[in-house]
């Protein structure tokens, strides 16, 4: 700090909820800067778990600021759930700050997302059919509707009905479905307008102000490196940039204040939906990994697949977001494997691959190449200094960190906030 990004070093699912909530701690500032409620994170605090999509892991320390940034899409009714979850639990969200220029799901744009995977069949993308993807689309036409649109009720019925009236052809003419009312739609969100109204800020500046005052700034990112929209694996990729660049883009800074990366990745690794997945574990391994982990989608609920851990993919996303350091979550499942296994390289179409492939037809293809090394039988979840890691579980990080080329600062060892090994 005082800039600090923590990003996903996988495909999303990585702990980043749990490592941004131990590191706000000592943040003035959590800065959201791209994604929606298609990705959550679950924070543990005692016996309490709290599952986030929208509003930033800062909310539970008093002396922090969470902001949605710019880049960010909301859906105004999920916003709204949220922070009242989290008044009805003793958690106090009204120091939330909301950018005025961030866009706004609409429900057309929920309900395209839903018609078109469905329409895919097969080639679908898997998505969250939250309506993430069709908001971005129209951010990028210029046809979308920002948060400082509801505030002007003539400006926010007049894009709206510009807009709709071209979705409900679509809607109509190729997907079969019913058109949407305008007048409904105007009606529901300008109810939202005055609950948001004192949240909303030009969060740009405010910022800025931040960094120049010398507060500390943590950016949180959501999905992960593997699913950013340029750098993914595209076409099943996410419609915004987790990456650490899309934090200066997303919250309205310019990428030198910007001090620190730490990439957070998971002691093996998993996805949710469909794409090229390396080192996928379809057996009973993997679906131990997945039951002992808890690997089920925090929004969907979705069960995520799980393999062992990709080192080529590690070293991408380390050279991707210039990582300066690495947290790595969930050891502790990985207790009682007789033996770990890390991918260091590939093979595809009888080439070999240690750098991670850029066409989709060679990485649908790649086979991976394992090194591997002994397990241990201890339950880590007590243990806080480095030293005191079985001999086995230590190598192995030691591993991962001279792979990656990048030092691992922590490791957690179970899902509470105090469950982590700080080097």
């Amino acid at each position: 700090m005082p800039a600090t990004v923590v990003v996903g070093a996988q495909w999303g699912d990585e702990g980043k909820g749990r490592v941004t909530d131990l590191f706000a701690r000592d943040a003035d500032y959590v800065v959201r800067y791209q994604g929606g409620n298609n990705a959550g994170h679950t924070i543990v605090v005692g016996s309490e778990r709290f599952a986030l999509s929208l509003v930033p892991s800062g909310v539970m320390y008093t002396g922090t600021v969470p902001v949605i940034a710019s880049g960010v899409v909301i859906d105004p009714q999920v916003l709204l759930e949220e922070i009242g979850m989290l008044e009805e639990r003793g958690v106090d969200p009204s120091r939330l700050r909301i950018s005025a220029n961030a866009h706004l799901i609409m429900p057309y744009h929920r309900k395209l997302d839903t018609v078109i995977e469905r329409y895919l069949g097969r080639n679908r993308i898997g998505t969250t059919k939250r309506g993430i993807g069709p908001a971005y689309t129209d951010k990028y036409a210029r046809t979308g509707i920002r948060v400082q649109d509801l505030f002007d009720p003539a400006i926010f019925v007049d894009k709206l009905e510009a807009v709709l009236a071209e979705k409900n052809k679509i809607l109509t003419r190729v997907y079969n479905q019913l058109p949407m009312d305008a007048g409904r739609i105007a009606e529901e969100y300008l109810v939202y307008a005055e609950r948001l109204l004192p949240m909303v800020e030009e969060t740009s500046r405010l910022i800025w102000d931040a960094l120049a005052e010398g507060r500390t700034v943590l950016f949180e990112g959501a999905q992960g490196t593997l699913l950013d929209i340029d750098h993914g694996t595209y076409p099943f990729v996410t419609s915004s940039n987790p990456s650490a660049g899309g934090a200066a883009i997303g919250a309205g800074v310019g990428p030198k204040v910007l001090d620190r990366v730490v990439g957070v990745a998971k002691a093996y690794i998993s996805r949710v939906g469909s794409g090229p997945f390396p080192t996928e574990l379809s057996d009973e391994t993997g679906d131990r990994m997945i039951e002992i982990g808890g690997e089920y989608g925090t929004v969907t609920g979705r069960r995520r697949r799980c393999g062992w851990l990709d080192l080529v993919a590690l070293r991408y996303a380390c050279r991707v977001n210039s990582l300066t350091e690495l947290f790595i979550t969930k050891l502790d499942v990985l207790s009682g494997f007789d033996k770990i296994k890390a991918a260091t390289s590939y093979t595809s179409l009888g080439e070999t691959y240690t750098e991670f492939p850029r066409q989709q037809r060679v990485l649908y293809n790649c086979a991976p190449i394992y090194s591997e090394m002994t397990g241990w039988e201890e339950d880590l979840s007590e243990t806080r200094r480095f030293g005191d890691l079985p001999p086995a579980a230590r190598r192995y990080i030691e591993f991962i960190e001279d792979q990656a080329g990048v030092p691992v600062g922590w490791v957690s060892v179970g899902p509470e906030r105090e469950q982590v090994v700080t080097r």
